[in-house]
C-alpha cells in the first residue's frame, strides 16, 4: 500500500485542480462519492477503489491534456477528491492496524 500511496504523492496536476480537490476532500464522504463514480452497487476495499480512481483519474487528466470535448473539470476535480479522501483513509487505516491486514 505505501506504494501506491507514493503514487498519489507523485501525482502533478494544475494548482487550482489540487485546491479545489482538497477543499472537497476536507468532507469526504465516501458512501456519497463513489456511487456516482464507479457506480451503484459496487463496494470496494481501499486499495482496489484508489486503483480504480487514479485509472479513471489518469483517462480524465488525458482528455484535458489533449482538449477533448468530453473534459469535465466538475468530473475530474471529483476524482481527484476521491483519490484524497481515500489516500486519507488508508493512511488511517496504516496507522492504526496490523499493516498485514490491509488489502
Amino acid at each position: 500500500m505505501l506504494d501506491l500511496l507514493s503514487q498519489i504523492s507523485a501525482l502533478r496536476r494544475p494548482r487550482l485542480l489540487i485546491r479545489a480537490a482538497r477543499i472537497g476532500a476536507q468532507t469526504y464522504r465516501r458512501d456519497a462519492r463513489l456511487p456516482r463514480l464507479l457506480g451503484y452497487g459496487v463496494t470496494m476495499r481501499l486499495g482496489p477503489t484508489l486503483l480504480k480512481l487514479m485509472a479513471l483519474e489518469a483517462e480524465m487528466n488525458e482528455k484535458r491534456e489533449s482538449g477533448d470535448a468530453g473534459y469535465s473539470i466538475a468530473t475530474h476535480v471529483d476524482l481527484l477528491t476521491a483519490i484524497m479522501g481515500e489516500s486519507q483513509l488508508l493512511r488511517a487505516q496504516t496507522q492504526t492496524a496490523d499493516p498485514m491486514q490491509i488489502t
